[in-house]
């Protein structure tokens, strides 16, 4: 792997776009995993970093990390206390609603249940002559989601619920798009990216606004869907 792709950086923190795949840090889940992106970018800057949230590994985009604890304390205080704007991006099944907030509580791994609140906002809709079980074309949605809270999974899981789950999202996803978009066009990845993030810095206080591009596959897909 090259490089990490850093987006943002001063004396206090850090931001990167992280490739999908890539995990942030190591894991109980993933112990047998020898590659993470706080080790890469500790290499790759030659000096200590420190997390302050998390992405699931099959999320690209924007990932803070600190460069002190002192920082990295002030940075996750931004976070608890949502002083902070988290914008993704996210191609999902069927035509989604439009615009609208979802408020439906979650249960996490431990089986403890807990509010969760998205916004969402429909960008583009597509239907394409790809037959799809008993229909005769395909439809999807380009959306961006807001979470107001900070759940495990909570876009992936808003957006199942919704019934409009993101593609390639695996398990909360559809398996039979899933297997349409691998079979037909080669497409393995999830398509969820954490496109920007809103914050005031957490030394200064001004106001930052942190943007990561979309990767190459998300790129593709959004071509051979017509999204115009």
């Amino acid at each position: 792997m090259g490089p990490l792709e850093i987006i943002y950086r001063d004396e206090h923190f850090v931001a990167i776009n992280k490739p999908n795949g890539l995990l942030v840090h190591r894991t109980y889940i993933a112990a047998k995993e020898d590659i993470f992106a706080m080790q890469l970018l500790r290499d790759q800057l030659g000096q200590r970093v420190y997390t302050v949230h998390r992405l699931d590994r099959k999320t690209s985009g924007v990932l803070l990390f600190a460069l002190s604890t002192e920082v990295a304390a002030l940075l996750q205080e931004t976070f608890v206390s949502k002083a902070i704007e988290k914008k993704y991006l996210a191609i999902v099944r069927g035509f989604f609603p439009g615009d609208m907030e979802l408020d439906y509580p979650l249960t996490n791994d431990r089986g403890k249940k807990q509010n969760a609140q998205t916004r969402f906002k429909l960008i583009k809709t597509t239907e394409i002559p790809v037959p799809f079980g008993k229909h005769q074309t395909s439809r999807y949605s380009l959306i961006e989601a807001y979470p107001l809270t900070g759940r495990q999974h909570q876009i992936r899981k808003h957006c199942a619920h919704l019934n409009h789950p993101v593609i390639g999202d695996r398990p909360h996803g559809c398996n039979k798009q899933n297997r349409l978009f691998k079979e037909r066009w080669g497409m393995t990845k999830m398509l969820l990216h954490a496109a920007q993030i809103k914050l005031n810095h957490p030394v200064t206080g001004t106001p930052l606004v942190i943007k990561a591009d979309v990767p190459g596959e998300f790129n593709r897909v959004c071509s051979f869907l017509e999204f115009r």
